[in-house]
């Protein structure tokens, strides 16, 4: 009898000491006032992706330095792509396969600052070096000693070329993530044991930069929880004016409060942000993954979709040399433009005005000006064109029609605050039916998850001008979301395409 007893009392002991482990360390507790949001930390990212990014980015240098030393080899060895047979041009041509095979099985892109350079090389020099060997071997046994000596001395160089590399690019990848640079922005929800967790294991690795937390239970939530300050209730997340420089949103809330956790959800859907609820870290292996892939998981995202880095960067070096080629081909019109503009009214060639770009930032887009100068609108803009507005000038109903005005955002492309293809740029303030078009469509800030751009897939299907009722806004926002769901490179190749025909076909819109 005593006996059992005291085994009841041992449990109720350790599961007592369990739960004031998992106890938050309260520091001080909050007052019922909203927290100050200017005690956040938002670093600034001189560097225009993130670790993963600068993962992908690595992967494909090797492939650049594997490509070009091949073809190097092949030249010193007195052939060429044109007059050498598939026979002696085949070793060279999968070094580079072989070597990102290689890469990959040895974990040679996983980065930590936790992670020492040595053994960082170590798997490079495995990985790099194990299928370069295989391949030396194969190339030795299959081919004379005239034909095989050249491919295996390119690969000699280009182990020791991608080792370097490497170890390079690891004190690199270390220094970025200190300094916040290769580190994604991100805030949580739910002053939880969860967010604790997540914060102490962040400590090491520095994968994630928290800026703060937000819950609207500010009377038990602590200050501060590992040197990461509350920054106020939900309502103050959704209003905060650092929130465009943050790239997710993590909430730690349990599980088990499904009602807490749908409704955070259903508050936190408008944001274009990635929304992720985190559901446990209990099974966290910090040998084994990292806690950037933890929050990454596409079964935790609620909103938004996990980032595709290689399609980003594949966008982005797209949008470079076409806006490039195209503003150097577009130059003679701008000249006569410029002309043109100044001698039908005084005021600048160029307007500029502050339009929502990805996760809300304020840009300034770039236009040629095709309205009466009127300072004021550089900032918000209200009141839409509508048919036969006055304050359109001459010239501005020339290139307004065919959305020639337009053609200087080809800056903003090269400047990565626009794309070629995306929706379109909303000015700041703008309103529908003397409604503001934000509070139209609870899907509306979605739109901006991906960049704006120039053209878009409403524009070619005959969402193009201004929007002055709640269908048409409705109506911008379906066809944007379809773009946003579907984006691909063959699609904005498409959109392109059917850009100039279809801006001729609807020429007769209001714009």
């Amino acid at each position: 009898m005593h006996a059992g007893l005291d085994n009841k009392t041992e449990r109720l002991a350790l599961k007592a000491e369990k739960t004031a482990r998992a106890r938050l360390p309260v520091i001080q507790r909050a007052a019922n006032d909203a927290v100050n949001t200017g005690v956040a930390r938002v670093p600034a990212r001189p560097i225009p992706f993130t670790a993963s990014g600068f993962r992908t980015l690595l992967k494909w240098a090797d492939i650049v330095v594997a490509c070009g030393l091949s073809w190097y080899f092949l030249a010193l060895s007195g052939a060429t792509l044109l007059s050498a047979t598939v026979y002696q041009i085949l070793p060279f041509a999968l070094i580079p396969v072989v070597l990102t095979c290689g890469m990959r099985l040895a974990a040679a892109y996983e980065f930590g600052l936790n992670k020492r350079v040595f053994e960082h090389v170590l798997s490079s020099a495995n990985g790099a070096g194990l299928s370069l060997a295989a391949l030396g071997l194969a190339t030795y046994w299959l081919y004379p000693t005239t034909l095989a000596s050249w491919p295996v001395l390119a690969m000699v160089v280009i182990w020791l070329v991608i080792n370097s590399l490497h170890a390079h690019a690891l004190a690199f990848a270390r220094y970025g993530l200190r300094a916040g640079w290769l580190s994604e922005n991100v805030v949580i929800v739910g002053a939880t044991p969860n967010a604790r967790r997540l914060i102490e294991r962040n400590r090491a690795t520095k994968e994630l930069n928290i800026v703060g937390i937000f819950d609207d239970r500010l009377s038990r939530a602590p200050m501060v929880i590992g040197k990461t300050p509350l920054l106020g209730r939900l309502d103050d997340l959704l209003t905060w004016d650092r929130l465009p420089e943050i790239d997710r949103v993590i909430v730690t809330v349990t599980t088990d409060a499904r009602a807490r956790v749908k409704s955070l959800i259903d508050r936190l859907r408008i944001l274009p942000q990635r929304v992720v609820l985190l559901l446990d870290l209990d099974g966290f292996d910090p040998e084994s993954e990292s806690l950037a892939r933890i929050a990454h998981s596409p079964a935790a995202y609620v909103s938004g979709a996990p980032r595709d880095t290689r399609r980003a960067l594949s966008k982005r070096a797209f949008d470079l040399i076409c806006a490039s080629l195209l503003l150097v081909a577009f130059s003679p019109l701008f000249l006569c433009l410029a002309w043109a503009i100044k001698l039908d009214s005084p005021g600048p060639v160029f307007f500029r005005q502050s339009r929502h770009g990805f996760n809300n930032q304020i840009i300034r887009v770039w236009k040629f000006r095709s309205m009466r100068h009127a300072p004021e609108t550089d900032r918000q803009m209200p009141l839409q064109t509508y048919a036969g507005d006055p304050r359109i000038t001459r010239i501005g109903r020339v290139i307004r029609p065919s959305s020639i005005d337009e053609l200087p955002q080809l800056i903003n492309v090269i400047k990565g605050e626009m794309s070629l293809v995306g929706p379109r740029p909303h000015a700041v303030g703008m309103t529908a039916e003397e409604q503001s078009v934000n509070s139209i469509v609870g899907d509306y800030a979605h739109r901006h998850r991906v960049k704006p751009g120039i053209t878009g897939w409403a524009q070619i299907n005959g969402s193009r001008g201004p929007v002055h009722t709640k269908a048409l806004v409705c109506e911008r926002v379906r066809l944007d979301m379809e773009y946003v769901n579907r984006s691909s490179f063959w699609l904005d190749c498409f959109i392109l395409i059917m850009t100039v025909p279809r801006l001729f076909g609807d020429c007769h819109k209001v714009r």
